[in-house]
């Protein structure tokens, strides 16, 4: 009676294994790859940038990707950690929320220039000439969890004694790059700070009028943006995705467009200790205990 009970109860736990395997199975092997990115400009230029990306990865990975935007940075950095998002374009802050909240996100490649990112101050107010002159005058960051737009200017002007909150009349938030130079250009705030590629690219479509709003200052260097997978994805994917960025070419029209339009001349590896600089900044203005 005893042996036919256990047999019993085996039999009947059997689907739930064989279940609980294929969801396991399922979220290592994803049929499709989920891509998310921080929305750090407007979503669609999010999109349009990620499109023929999209296209290039389904053509080396064999499998659908798909698209999946986000609202703000913490959902990407969610979903990282709930499995929902299989790969992402994070900023150097975001990277490391997303490894201290999963233990093991992995970064796989960084543009040629995250290794020596900067950001710019901006202003439209010809009386400021200098970061100082900007005591009691109104200022817009992009995202509290930017690396660029937020917590790196922070950090270098804590450095100069400037302490935000009790530095500016203002402190505001605008989400993002492109519209923090939205901001500043249409006087709802007096300065503002951004990443320089963006405000280059800005310039160069004319969507900035550089004859209004003008760089102030510049930061130092810094580790920024990287592309992210999830740490149970299947390493197999995880590197046949890294060799995917890294056979970008920009000497292939086809690759060109893509790296264009991620601002990028080409894609090299990267690992997690480039970001504890970013961790230790994060900690020594407070936006990571």
């Amino acid at each position: 009676m005893f042996k036919n009970a256990k047999a019993l109860a085996a039999l009947c736990l059997l689907p739930l294994v064989l279940m609980f395997g294929s969801l396991v199975s399922a979220e290592t092997n994803p049929q499709t790859l989920r891509v998310s990115a921080i929305p750090d400009e407007a979503p669609t230029e999010l999109l349009r940038k990620f499109k023929p990306l999209g296209q290039y990865l389904e053509q080396q990975l064999g499998m659908k990707v798909q698209f999946v935007p986000v609202t703000d940075y913490a959902a990407v950095v969610e979903g990282l950690a709930a499995d929902k998002v299989d790969l992402a374009w994070l900023g150097g802050f975001t990277f490391v929320q997303a490894r201290l909240k999963t233990g093991n996100a992995v970064p796989l490649v960084q543009r040629q220039k995250d290794r020596q990112f900067t950001s710019k101050f901006i202003t439209a107010d010809p009386a400021v000439k200098s970061l100082q002159d900007l005591k009691g005058k109104s200022f817009v960051f992009g995202s509290i969890s930017s690396t660029s737009g937020s917590l790196m200017p922070r950090y270098f002007m804590d450095k100069e004694g400037i302490k935000p909150e009790g530095f500016f009349s203002r402190v505001a938030y605008s989400g993002a790059h492109d519209a923090t130079a939205a901001w500043v250009q249409a006087g709802k705030a007096d300065a503002g700070v951004l990443n320089a590629s963006v405000w280059d690219k800005l310039v160069a479509s004319g969507k900035v009028d550089s004859n209004k709003v003008r760089v102030l200052a510049t930061t130092p260097p810094y580790y920024d943006y990287n592309w992210t997978v999830r740490g149970d994805l299947d390493p197999a994917l995880a590197a046949k995705i890294k060799t995917a960025f890294l056979a970008l070419d920009p000497a292939n029209p086809e690759h060109k467009t893509i790296l264009d339009l991620q601002a990028a001349d080409r894609f090299i590896e990267t690992s997690p200790e480039n970001y504890q600089s970013i961790e230790d900044a994060a900690r020594s203005v407070g936006l990571l205990k």
